[in-house]
């Protein structure tokens, strides 16, 4: 399966030095993620409690915890149950560990939807989940590979983006490493002693 061409040669972890400086950048300066706390209209009944996945790059929204599934693969390496990527303890049901053609590994979560790009067409050759084509996907802002969607593998090779959302038989693998919670983002933050009182 290929990496796609996010990766920015870190090893496929997605977690180089150049790549967390936006992400604190954009914590110190996005008011919202400084106060902990939903942006926008509405009161705080309207705030979800569900972890909010954040591209570990440059920190975009790309999902939402209450959308990760299960799909089970018999060519997973292994499979263990997790907790989301640094963020409070909300069970995974399943993390697993696949290896492609070029003998890098990723451990996988399945998502039910995100907020990532899609790169068609889609290619059935080498790919994890027998019976599904795999498209790269990337996060729309920074650009950075996130992981995978996965389609049937008989659907036309390019598909429209409301098609693959709309239907029950398509979801994405996101790359465990290359995701964090808006939690443990906000965790980051750090007041400079000259602002405490």
């Amino acid at each position: 399966m290929g990496t796609g061409s996010g990766t920015g040669g870190t090893g496929g972890t997605g977690m180089g030095t150049a790549a967390s400086h936006p992400l604190l950048l954009l914590l110190f300066l996005h008011p919202c993620l400084q106060l902990g706390r939903a942006c926008g209209p509405g009161t705080e009944k309207d705030v979800s409690t569900d972890p909010l996945m954040l591209c570990r790059a440059c920190g975009a929204e790309v999902a939402n915890g209450s959308d990760v599934g299960f799909v089970p693969s018999r060519l997973a390496l292994s499979s263990r149950n997790d907790t989301l990527p640094g963020g409070r303890r909300v069970a995974v049901p399943n993390v697993q560990l696949f290896e492609n053609p070029h003998g890098r590994r990723f451990e996988v979560i399945a998502f039910r939807r995100a907020g990532v790009a899609l790169h068609w067409p889609a290619d059935e050759r080498a790919s994890w989940f027998p019976g599904f084509a795999w498209t790269v996907a990337t996060c729309p802002r920074c650009k950075a590979h996130l992981g995978w969607g996965f389609q049937p593998d008989h659907w036309p090779h390019t598909v429209t983006a409301s098609h693959f959302e709309d239907s029950p038989s398509t979801f994405l693998g996101l790359i465990a490493r290359a995701l964090v919670t808006e939690e443990f983002a906000s965790s980051l933050l750090v007041t400079p002693k000259s602002f405490v009182s």
